[in-house]
C-alpha cells in the first residue's frame, strides 16, 4: 500500500477552514469594491462607480453589499439618468435574488411606485398593489410600511374603492405618526372622508393636520380646503355679483370666450379677436403657447404643460396642431391623473380616450355637451339631449345621475360650460326653459349648494365660459362687453 508523505497531507483543520477563508476573502473583496464605487459615485464619476458595482455583483453575488448596490443603481437610473424603465431590472433582481435582505423593503416599494406611475388606467395598478402588499407582509417593522400604505391607499382610490383607500390612509399615520408621509396620509384620508359624504370628520381631520404639521405643504392645502368647504357646504351664502373683475376694469379684453384656472391658481383666458391664450398674473396678461384660433377648451397637463383644444385639433405646448381624427365637434375634454385625454364630441355618442402611449379607444356614453375632471378621479358630464348631469368614475361609468333642474324652482335645458374647483364643487353655466341663463353650484354628490340667474345678479351680456378660483369665487367672461365678472 502506497502511503502519502506527511508533507503531502492536508490537515483536516485546513480543509475545514478553506471555505471560511474563501468567504472571508469574498466579503473583503465585496466591501472594497462597494466603497470604491461609493468613492467614485461621491465624486460624480458615475461610469466608474457603476462599473465597480457591476463587478461586485459578478464577483460576490452573495455579499451583503449586493442588494445595497442594486438599490443604489436603481436610484441612479431614476435620480440622475431620469430613466425609470432602466431602474426596473435592478429592482426585479433585488426582489428575486435578495428578498430576505433589509434593502428589499425599499426596493419593493420603489418598484411598486414605478409600476403605478406607468399605469394608464385603474386596471393597470394590480402589479403595483402586489408590491405594496409584499412590503407590509414581509417587512412589517420597516419604515417603508407607511409609504407603502399611502401608495396602496391611492391605488384603491384610483380604482374607485374609497372605503379600502380610507383604511390604508388612516393606518399610514395611525401606525407611524412620526413618518414623513403622515401629513400626506392625513390629507388623503380627509379627502376620502369628504368623498364618502362624511364632511364633519373631514373638517376635523383637516384641522388636526394643520395642528400636527403646521409648516407642511399639506397643512397649507388643508387650510385652503377648509375655507372652501365651509363657504360652499356649510355657509351656503347666496351668490353676489362683485361687478367687473379685476375691480374697475371694463372693456379691457378682446372678446374673451374660454376660461380656465392655471396650476398656480391664476386665470387663463382665450381672447377670440387675438387668437391667443393669455395668463392673467396679477394685473398683467402674459401670452401662453402659440396662436390658437378657434380655441374651445384649455387643459392643464400633469406635467404643467398647457394643452389647447381648437377646431383644428390639439396643441401641446409649442408643438404643431395634432388632428383628433373624426372628432369635428369637440364639446368637452378632460385629462385624468394618468395623462389620458378624454374628449367629448357633440356628434358622437361616446367618449374618445387618447392615452399618453398606445391606441385611442372609446367608452360608450350619451352625447356630451361639456366635460370636466373631478379632483378625486372621474368626471362630470353634461348631456343636453337627456337633460342630465352624469357623475362618472375613473373608467367613465356613471356613479350617479342628476336630472337638469333637480331641487331648482324651474328646470333649465342646456349646459353651456362646466368648471370644478379642485375641492369637489362643480359649477355649471346653464340656459333655457323658464329658468333662463344662470349659475348652478353642486357638491361632489350632486347636491345643489347654491344657484342664481344672471338676471338676478344684474348681469346682461353674452356669458360663454366660467372658472372657479381658489377663494371660492366664480369668474365669468362676457364676450359681448369684453369684461370679466366675479361672483362671491
Amino acid at each position: 500500500m502506497h502511503v502519502l508523505s506527511p508533507w503531502l497531507r492536508t490537515p483536516v483543520a485546513l480543509l475545514c477552514a478553506a471555505p471560511l477563508l474563501a468567504q472571508s476573502q469574498e466579503a473583503d473583496l465585496s466591501e472594497r469594491l462597494y466603497f470604491s464605487g461609493d468613492r467614485a459615485y461621491a465624486a460624480k464619476a458615475y461610469k466608474e462607480a457603476l462599473d465597480t458595482w457591476s463587478q461586485l455583483l459578478q464577483a460576490a453575488p452573495k455579499s451583503s453589499h449586493a442588494p445595497r448596490v442594486l438599490l443604489r443603481m436603481a436610484h441612479h437610473q431614476l435620480d440622475v439618468e431620469h430613466k425609470p424603465e432602466a431602474a426596473l431590472p435592478f429592482l426585479e433582481r433585488l426582489r428575486t435574488d435578495y428578498i430576505k435582505a433589509p434593502e428589499a423593503a425599499e426596493g419593493l416599494l420603489l418598484r411598486g411606485t414605478l409600476l403605478a406611475r406607468q399605469a394608464q388606467r385603474p386596471g393597470d395598478l394590480k402589479d403595483a398593489m402586489a408590491e405594496f402588499n409584499r412590503v407590509l407582509d414581509l417587512f412589517p417593522q420597516s419604515p417603508a410600511c407607511s409609504e407603502a400604505r399611502l401608495q396602496l391607499g391611492r391605488a384603491w382610490r384610483d380604482q374607485g374603492n374609497l372605503g379600502r383607500a380610507l383604511e390604508c390612509f388612516l393606518d399610514a399615520f395611525h401606525l407611524q405618526e412620526d413618518s414623513p408621509v403622515a401629513p400626506q396620509a392625513m390629507l388623503e384620508a380627509a379627502l376620502s372622508m369628504d368623498a364618502l359624504g362624511d364632511l364633519p370628520s373631514c373638517l376635523k381631520l383637516l384641522q388636526r393636520l394643520r395642528t400636527k404639521a403646521p409648516e407642511s405643504p399639506e397643512a397649507q392645502e388643508a387650510s385652503w380646503r377648509t375655507l372652501l368647504l365651509v363657504r360652499h357646504r356649510l355657509q351656503k351664502t347666496p351668490l353676489r355679483n362683485e361687478g367687473p373683475w379685476p375691480a374697475g376694469r371694463t372693456k379691457w379684453l378682446k372678446t374673451p370666450t374660454v376660461l380656465a384656472t392655471a396650476p398656480d391658481g391664476e386665470l387663463l383666458i382665450f381672447q377670440n379677436d387675438l387668437d391667443h391664450v393669455f395668463h392673467l398674473r396679477g394685473a398683467e396678461l402674459l401670452p401662453q403657447g402659440p396662436p390658437a384660433p378657434g380655441t374651445r377648451i384649455l387643459l392643464n397637463h400633469p406635467s404643467g404643460q398647457l394643452w389647447i383644444l381648437t377646431k383644428a385639433g390639439l396643441i401641446k405646448g409649442d408643438a404643431p396642431v395634432m388632428p383628433l381624427g373624426a372628432l369635428s365637434a369637440v364639446s368637452g375634454a378632460a385629462l385624468d391623473r394618468w395623462g389620458t385625454l378624454w374628449v367629448a364630441d357633440a356628434k358622437t355618442p361616446a367618449l374618445t380616450l387618447f392615452p399618453a402611449e398606445g391606441t385611442p379607444r372609446t367608452v360608450a356614453s350619451p352625447t356630451a355637451t361639456a366635460l370636466v375632471p373631478l379632483s378625486t378621479g372621474g368626471f362630470v358630464m353634461a348631456a343636453d339631449a337627456d337633460r342630465k348631469l352624469l357623475f362618472l368614475d375613473a373608467e367613465g361609468q356613471p356613479r350617479f345621475i342628476i336630472p337638469y333642474g333637480k331641487d331648482l324652482p324651474t328646470a333649465f335645458r342646456t349646459v353651456t360650460a362646466l368648471a370644478t374647483d379642485g375641492a369637489g364643487q362643480v359649477a355649471a353655466l346653464v340656459d333655457g326653459g323658464d329658468y333662463g341663463e344662470g349659475i348652478v353650484i353642486l357638491g361632489p354628490d350632486g347636491a345643489l349648494l347654491r344657484q342664481a340667474t344672471l338676471k338676478a345678479l344684474g348681469i346682461s351680456g353674452r356669458i360663454t365660459s366660467l372658472a372657479m378660483d381658489r377663494d371660492g369665487g366664480i369668474i365669468l367672461c362676457d364676450r359681448r362687453n369684453d369684461v370679466l365678472f366675479r361672483l362671491k
